[in-house]
């Protein structure tokens, strides 16, 4: 952060770390950092599976491709368990979030006032780098899980299905009009509370770190490693929590009642 920009309080400081670098105004303002930094780790995060994919060896593995084998393996248990149709593209999916959301979730784990100083070299106020802790972000990757399940249910069921399930279940073609309510309410409440979720848990976990930052130095070594340390396990049942809800949901899309 540059020098004039410096918080003067803990209010200030506190604003600061949690205000995103934004362009333009209202509906088309943009979250810079949100995007670059998630773009960033996925181009990170896949270019390493591409790079472990080429130099794949039925021999013994490297440590690399044994951490890559293993989570390959969890998901595609998690996605055999949950999922009872053609995983060709729900497995994918599966992996590319556990994989996206992890490593997001990871930047949590960053000293708070890195991004923010380093920005501030280049004349940029503001630079919050855990993306999950914008409610833009993690709205719109549980608006894609929608708009795939949505897709998902005229794939597997047709549009005649589909409109049938939605108005005869759960009570019966005689309540059409309740059945549709609340097959609106549930499809609403799905990515609604995947995001919201997601955003609150990293949300509260980067606002410790920021509190702990206010502290002294010898304070934050104190509360902070173990912070880090419980923190590590919060990011990865998130991201865990995410794709394992999005297999359910996209099971609940290719499965008729």
């Amino acid at each position: 952060m540059t020098e004039s920009a410096a918080p003067n309080s803990a209010g200030e400081y506190i604003h600061h770390h949690l205000t995103n670098h934004v362009i333009g105004h209202g509906f088309w303002s943009l979250n810079v950092d949100t995007l670059v930094t998630s773009a960033a780790l996925g181009l990170i995060v896949f270019g390493v599976l591409f790079l472990v994919a080429r130099s794949v060896t039925a021999g013994v593995p490297g440590k690399l491709q044994s951490a890559v084998e293993v989570v390959l393996e969890m998901v595609q248990t998690q996605v055999h368990d949950s999922f009872h149709g053609d995983a060709k593209i729900v497995a994918p999916l599966a992996l590319t979030i556990f994989l996206w959301v992890f490593a997001i979730n990871a930047m949590d784990l960053l000293p708070v006032d890195l991004a923010p100083t380093i920005a501030g070299l280049f004349g940029v106020e503001h630079w919050k780098v855990v993306p999950t802790t914008d409610p833009n972000h993690t709205f719109a990757m549980s608006l894609t899980v929608f708009i795939l399940c949505v897709i998902g249910n005229f794939v597997a069921k047709g549009p005649g299905g589909y409109a049938k399930e939605a108005l005869t279940v759960p009570f019966g073609p005689a309540m059409a009009p309740f059945n549709l309510i609340f097959r609106i309410i549930e499809d609403l409440a799905k990515p609604i509370s995947l995001s919201l979720r997601l955003f609150g848990n990293m949300y509260a976990g980067e606002m410790v770190f920021i509190l702990i930052g206010l502290m002294p130095w010898y304070v934050q070594w104190i509360l902070g490693a173990p912070w880090a340390i419980f923190h590590i396990l919060v990011i990865t049942l998130q991201a865990f929590i995410f794709m394992i809800l999005t297999v359910i949901y996209m099971s609940m899309a290719y499965e008729s009642h």
